[in-house]
């Protein structure tokens, strides 16, 4: 099985100080602030933008029914808009290198905070090498006598050097890589809507298709459950929206710019996932949605296109794969080594992973965190389906974790906040309905975390997952132990 449904991308920003501010004492040079609005709105949209959604979205349809998948995806939507708003807070008030994991620090304690920078850097660094693995294989489709290892050695290069050259780079590749993924979602649901409504041809019928699909097996053709046990799915497919928040570090203005980047991609996304899964719930029986994740051939992209009439529709959307794949790699590298280089800088590894170049990328980091890649490479050659569902599942489970902890982040920040005197017309953004908003993104969060364990196929990445977690805080512990002796 290819590992298809990892192609998502999660970005954590780092802050840039001043050449100046004495905060930054011991580094060689600061990491730079060169993220303009742009890049962030860009980068959001295609951080949530990924080949679970051209290859997983069908496989929602199939669990739940068309309307079941239309009230799943709106559920993630609001869980993440909730986590947003939480973060969008945090960041702005304290747009800080390391992000949650500095949030986790200072408002649940240190020990937390040191678990959620790792676990975050696991996230990625497990799955980075199963990404250059399906981009080779989806190469070698094309190129059949070229081997998968030349394009995975290929890929891995391309990506490090994004990375290692300057930030200005990776976020100039990263806009164009989301770029293509916002024009294919944007051209599926117009070209479909036209197709539902008969303004073009679909299937060579001579009546508009409209919305009968939709409800044509019954509301709920599978029940109410499938609903909440594809959340976990749904929320991945989310995931990568925190990169608005945590981007306020590296954005000029955020107090004006985050807020506006929360609402504006939230209200994007929503209508880019909703309006996807509409489409294919009218034009395919929703039976046929989700067939299989493991080939190109059976994305309902792929399908839907086909009976509009487009030619090479599956090479169109092998390329498209490919970017979200490679922008998958590219920010998955990138935020991985932001991590590992904040905990250096707080003295928590050598001073070594905290080394910069001249441009200000950390190439220690970022050197070590791609040869972490390597357990990920061997996902296609060493039981496949059995990596594959660990890593997924360990993806998955660990942004949720990270979620949670900013809601709780949040919540306790607002009560010190007005116990310190000040009120919320203090704050640059805050988030509205509290307590109400961190409450129900906590409870929603730590829902989708439970129902992991419900799943058979992901209890070895769950208890993975919590083993990974103990011994972080053991090791913290017995690090700081040793420092206080």
């Amino acid at each position: 099985m290819t590992p298809f449904i990892l192609g998502k991308k999660f970005i954590v920003m780092p802050s840039s100080q001043s050449p100046h501010d004495p905060s930054d004492q011991g580094n060689s040079a600061p990491l730079k602030r060169a993220m303009s609005t742009r890049h962030l709105v860009m980068i959001s949209l295609g951080g949530a933008i990924g080949t679970g959604l051209f290859l997983g979205s069908g496989e929602v349809i199939a669990q739940t029914g068309p309307v079941g998948a239309i009230i799943s995806y709106f559920l993630g939507g609001l869980i993440a808009y909730l986590v947003m708003l939480c973060l969008g807070e945090l960041a702005v008030h304290m747009p800080v290198s390391g992000s949650f994991g500095e949030y986790a620090s200072k408002y649940i304690g240190p020990g937390t905070g040191y678990m959620i920078t790792w676990l975050y850097w696991l996230t990625w660094t497990a799955t980075l090498g199963t990404e250059f693995t399906a981009a080779a294989l989806l190469m070698q489709e094309w190129f059949p006598h070229i081997s998968m290892w030349l394009w995975t050695l290929i890929f891995a290069a391309v990506v490090f050097v994004l990375n290692i050259s300057s930030t200005k780079l990776f976020a100039e590749s990263e806009f164009w890589l989301a770029l293509v993924k916002v024009i294919t979602v944007i051209a599926f649901i117009v070209l479909g809507l036209m197709a539902i409504f008969g303004i073009i041809q679909y299937n060579n019928t001579p009546s508009a298709p409209l919305f009968s699909n939709v409800v044509s097996h019954g509301w709920f053709p599978q029940g109410l459950y499938p609903i909440f046990a594809t959340m976990l799915i749904v929320n991945f497919a989310f995931s990568g929206t925190e990169l608005i928040g945590v981007a306020a570090g590296e954005t000029e203005n955020p107090a004006k710019n985050v807020p506006k980047a929360i609402n504006a991609a939230i209200w994007r996304l929503l209508i880019f996932f909703v309006g996807t899964i509409v489409v294919i719930s009218a034009l395919l029986p929703y039976e046929q949605a989700g067939l299989s994740a493991s080939s190109v051939s059976s994305s309902p992209f792929v399908s839907v296109f086909k009976l509009i009439g487009i030619s090479y529709a599956e090479d169109i959307m092998r390329f498209v794969i490919i970017t979200a794949l490679l922008s998958a790699a590219n920010s998955g590298l990138y935020a991985a080594s932001r991590m590992m280089w904040s905990l250096s800088n707080k003295k928590q590894l050598p001073q070594v992973f905290a080394k910069l170049t001249p441009s200000g990328t950390p190439i220690t980091a970022l050197t070590v965190t791609m040869c972490g890649a390597l357990p990920g490479l061997l996902s296609e050659h060493f039981a496949p389906e059995t990596i594959f569902k660990n890593l997924l599942g360990i993806a998955a489970f660990t942004m949720v974790i990270v979620w949670i902890s900013i809601c709780v982040c949040q919540f306790n920040f607002r009560r010190q906040w007005y116990k310190s005197g000040k009120t919320k017309a203090d704050l640059d953004f805050a988030a509205p309905l509290f307590p109400i908003t961190p409450i129900l993104g906590f409870i929603f969060c730590t829902i989708t975390a439970i129902s992991m364990a419900t799943d058979p196929q992901m209890l070895p990445g769950f208890y993975g997952c919590l083993i990974f977690i103990a011994l972080c805080y053991i090791s913290h512990f017995v690090f700081y132990r040793q420092k206080q002796h």
